[in-house]
Parts: structure tokens; C-alpha cells; sequence
């Protein structure tokens, strides 16, 4: 399933909105890299890969604009885990 992700660059936020409910990922920019905080799917909307989608976007607006990502949040963390195609953009201490 294809969904619409939206960018909000100026929340720092990525989006998915489905009949007025909305799923979201946080993040704080620090120079070229992005933080990611904060994943959110509402019940309603869980467990249809949503997060997935969120987190995909956002990883793909990092390699994007080349910055490197630092995954706070938990969701983050295990979903980098389950993709080495996004290794490279794993902050360097």
C-alpha cells in the first residue's frame, strides 16, 4: 500500500492522515543531523505499517539533504536494525 506522507519542515514532523486522524514522527534537526524523538500511531490506526511508512520517509529526507540520523526513539532504533540499507546515515560519535 502506497500512503501519502507529509513533510512538515517547519514542526519537524512527518505526517500520515487517514479520515481526520493523524500519525506523526518527531524530530529535532542539529546541524546535518536528524534526531528522530518521537513516533506516534494512534490505536485506530495501528499495526498497518504505519510507522514504517513515517520512519522510511523521514530516513529518505536525511540521505536526501545528506545529513546523518540519530535515532532516539526506540521505534527508530529497531526499525535501523531491521534495515542495513540505512546503516550509513547512523550518526558518528
Amino acid at each position: 500500500m502506497s500512503r501519502v506522507i507529509q513533510h512538515l519542515e517547519d514542526e519537524h514532523r512527518f505526517i500520515y492522515e487517514h479520515n481526520g486522524v493523524i500519525a506523526y514522527l518527531d524530530y529535532e534537526p542539529k546541524g546535518a543531523v536528524m534526531a528522530i524523538t518521537h513516533t506516534w500511531v494512534p490505536p485506530e490506526l495501528a499495526g498497518q505499517g504505519i510507522a514504517a511508512d513515517l520512519t522510511r520517509a523521514a530516513l529518505q529526507a536525511a540521505r536526501a539533504a545528506q545529513w546523518q540520523v540519530d535515532p532516539v526513539c526506540s521505534y527508530t532504533q529497531g526499525y535501523l536494525k531491521k534495515h542495513p540499507e540505512y546503516k550509513q546515515l547512523l550518526k558518528k560519535d
